[in-house]
């Protein structure tokens, strides 16, 4: 069996073992990408030299006898909107195409000191802004189940690499289901943790309210192993938690017999394919024949999610791009004849068509005339959608949706339809308007494309959703079958 095929944990234990070496791996999975990513392009940058580096490395300390933890020695990629010393972060932008950042994210600084191997950084929507990987400046990513069809957004580099094997696992961000939409349009596991919980230091912000970072990988116990390395406080970011996460490892392999499901209505009505809706309430039926207790419930103030997240995430962006001007780093307009001129320059030829609507419409609904009418109601709105979650989740443990309305639709498909595409986050959104974690793994398959299962849980409430993801994976056999390449 070739190396690139096996999951996280399998890799880790054969280089416990002494059976495989870490540089035997990476050699496993830049053989992968390079005769498979000129037909996926996940990556945008490759990191061979400083990656052989850390395998030597990872490997003198195995053959000296040190006890090296679950991610030491495995390859990993890490989406071009985060940190990496030394290495290029675009952004997938113009604005930073040439960008060598000084410094490393925390999340990078934690799984480097793991041991994880750092091998590329991969494509995105560009500045983290759509739902296909379709606003990418720099290259078009393709589905690994259809090469036709999108890879979802805006991770879509990182989902399609962990789906085709060019990486045990990956980093995504998650504003509005940046991380689950992916993960759910090829076909692997895709978390988004709770707000607070993974420190956003190093990623470039763009809605600071909502992002969070999360891994996709192969399965839910490779989630776990994750995540045990992502989360814990850092005083560098002002929102991160200061609270103790246990071992998340321990959630594996338990019964869920008893465990209240939530199936709010509202998810499953119009706008949701049929075929999904099937799928997904079939994976309810295998949690309720393992034992959980299912219930209809109502989250009427959801159907407001959609407005709510693109007035005050856009509003977020409007602020946060304001410090790409041409001036201290990334791109600056060659022609112009005056300061205000260079800005409006830099920033027309800089910025993709989607991020310029982005930016236009917060500052817009910022704006004095605007901002009691559209900001600062939805932000009222935002609050009654996190109060509506927390009372459910007084009565259910977990509640389940599907990930995405549809399975991955064509390259180019939606591009004129504005509405369609900001349609694809409508069951992802609630989640970043609430800042609870949820979870998207594969449930089945329409027409031969993945379907992902969305199960969601209270803030800090990651256990539960690990507990009941890997009940149902264990019962199933959606996480092993692979696209044909």
């Amino acid at each position: 069996m070739d190396l690139y095929s096996l999951t996280l944990h399998e890799i880790r234990d054969k280089i416990r073992s002494g059976e495989i070496c870490s540089k035997e791996v990476l050699d496993s999975v830049y053989n992968r990408i390079e005769n498979l990513d000129d037909k996926i392009g996940a990556y945008l940058t490759l990191a061979k030299d400083k990656a052989y580096e850390a395998a030597e490395s990872v490997d003198k300390r195995i053959a000296e006898g040190e006890k090296l933890g679950d991610l030491a020695g495995i390859p990993m990629a890490i989406k071009d909107n985060i940190s990496t010393n030394g290495i290029r972060t675009t952004c997938a932008s113009k604005m930073l195409e040439n960008y060598v950042p000084p410094f490393d994210a925390h999340v990078c600084e934690k799984l480097k000191a793991a041991g994880a191997i750092l091998i590329g950084k991969t494509n995105l929507d560009e500045f983290a802004m759509g739902s296909s990987t379709e606003n990418s400046a720099l290259k078009t990513t393709r589905n690994p189940w259809d090469l036709e069809r999108v890879p979802g957004g805006s991770s879509g580099g990182s989902a399609a690499a962990v789906a085709a094997d060019e990486a045990f696992f990956s980093l995504g961000s998650d504003t509005g289901g940046s991380i689950r939409q992916p993960a759910s349009l090829c076909g692997v596991v895709g978390f988004k943790p709770t707000y607070g919980a993974v420190s956003r230091y190093g990623l470039v912000a763009y809605g600071s309210s909502f992002d969070q970072i999360g891994p996709f990988t192969k399965d839910v116990e490779d989630c776990a192993i994750v995540l045990n390395h992502l989360y814990g406080h850092d005083e560098r970011d002002s929102t991160s938690l200061a609270v103790e996460h246990g071992d998340f490892t321990e959630a594996l392999n338990k019964d869920i017999k008893g465990m209240k499901i939530g199936l709010p209505k509202e998810y499953f009505e119009e706008g949701i394919d049929p075929d999904v809706k099937k799928i997904v309430l079939d994976g309810v039926k295998i949690l309720e024949g393992l034992g959980a207790h299912v219930e209809e419930i109502s989250l009427p103030y959801s159907k407001y999610a959609l407005p709510v997240y693109y007035i005050a995430a856009s509003a977020e962006a409007s602020s946060n791009l304001a410090r790409f001007d041409g001036v201290r780093y990334g791109y600056r307009a060659k022609e112009y004849d005056s300061l205000e001129e260079m800005y409006i320059n830099s920033r027309s030829e800089g910025f993709g068509d989607e991020v310029k609507l982005r930016i236009m419409l917060g500052t817009y609904t910022l704006s004095s005339g605007y901002y009691d009418a559209y900001y600062n109601k939805a932000l009222k709105v935002r609050r009654l959608i996190k109060q509506e979650f927390e009372k459910a989740f007084e009565k259910y443990d977990i509640i389940i949706s599907p990930t995405s309305p549809t399975t991955a639709f064509k390259i180019g498909e939606r591009t004129d339809d504005q509405l369609a595409m900001y349609m694809s986050d409508i069951c992802t959104v609630p989640v970043n308007i609430a800042g609870i974690p949820a979870i998207s793994l594969p449930c089945g398959f329409s027409k031969g494309l993945p379907v992902g299962m969305q199960i969601m849980s209270k803030a800090l409430g990651e256990a539960s959703i690990i507990k009941a993801a890997h009940a149902f994976e264990r019962n199933t056999d959606f996480s092993k079958k692979k696209p044909t390449l």
